[in-house]
């Protein structure tokens, strides 16, 4: 992709952020993401709920807000049937509701297997954003969701777990991430991202690498959501995970003593991930008691240090 020279251009491709931003004018800028994915859980309407909030999560990464949406989706309308994709759209127009983004239309084609998600459009102040490039070494790093979604996704498919076990999980990625954006916002953080399909090494790499600094994580310090850990030891990983695995090695030590299975869920494949903060260590408290405030978590997994590449100990 040929880079930008629009000087209104504040954030492009270059850093592999959550999103671009645009400056129209010294008070004012937008923010434009674009994400979608086939279902992974049985009920159409939460499919639509955990498609909108992924989507709404790389606006809320940058501390921005969302404003508008399109919907964008793929649907085998012969096969599944109109009820299905109601419920689907539904499902997206909740969430965006409580978020109070407005959809103004979108976009739907045929397709033998169904895609759902949104593009979305939010505003910031051009100097008030947060980058993934901005953390810096001795900065505290927060997760503000368990990981393990991936897994459950795989474990539902695969009939490993049922509706109940997986309800944590759809719990976990049907809720906003705009408390934690707020949060972050007022006490300053340095850096974020969300975490994605990438999973947690994958993103925390890439804070790392345009941050220009190290990152030391304690994989025993990382919330896990119910039975994840249980369904890898089992040999439930979805491929995604596995090819995750393989590129994070390439820039990560792990401890010797770490557990296999944690290793696997460092780099498990998440949809609606929660944000991974990068703040100084001071304003660390602060920022944990703004998010337990509104229940969300503020796992503190590790710090920022000089070098490069990550360290994960037990």
């Amino acid at each position: 992709m040929p880079q930008s020279t629009d000087p209104n251009v504040l954030l492009g491709i270059a850093t592999n952020d959550d999103a671009g931003v645009y400056k129209l004018r010294d008070d004012l800028a937008i923010v434009q993401t674009v994400d979608f994915f086939t279902p992974i859980v049985d009920d159409p309407y939460d499919f639509g709920r955990i498609a909108a909030a992924n989507s709404l999560s790389d606006i809320y990464a940058m501390g921005a807000v969302p404003l508008t949406a399109l919907n964008i989706c793929a649907f085998p309308l012969v096969t599944l049937g109109a009820d299905v994709l109601k419920a689907i759209l539904a499902g997206g127009a909740a969430v965006a509701i409580e978020a109070g983004v407005t959809i103004l239309g979108g976009h739907t084609i045929e397709d033998d297997e169904p895609k759902y998600g949104m593009s979305v459009t939010g505003t910031v102040h051009p100097d008030k954003f947060v980058r993934n490039a901005g953390a810096k070494v001795g900065d505290v790093l927060v997760l503000t969701k368990a990981v393990g979604t991936g897994v459950l996704a795989t474990g539902l498919k695969r009939g490993a777990i049922d509706a109940l076990k997986m309800a944590p999980a759809v719990a976990s990625m049907t809720r906003l991430n705009a408390h934690a954006s707020r949060a972050m916002l007022a006490h300053g953080a340095h850096a974020a991202t969300d975490i994605t399909g990438f999973g947690l090494l994958g993103h925390a790499g890439e804070l790392a690498r345009a941050s220009g600094v190290g990152l030391q994580i304690v994989a025993g310090a990382v919330p896990i959501l119910p039975h994840a850990l249980d369904l890898v030891r089992a040999g439930t990983i979805p491929s995604g995970t596995k090819s995750n695995r393989l590129e994070h090695e390439s820039f990560t030590s792990f401890a010797d003593d770490l557990d296999d299975g944690m290793r696997i869920l460092l780099s498990d494949a998440q949809t609606s991930g929660g944000l991974l903060i990068a703040i100084a260590p001071e304003r660390l408290r602060a920022l944990q008691a703004a998010l337990r405030d509104v229940g969300d978590l503020a796992a503190e997994i590790g710090v920022v240090t000089s070098g490069s590449g990550i360290v994960v100990s037990a």
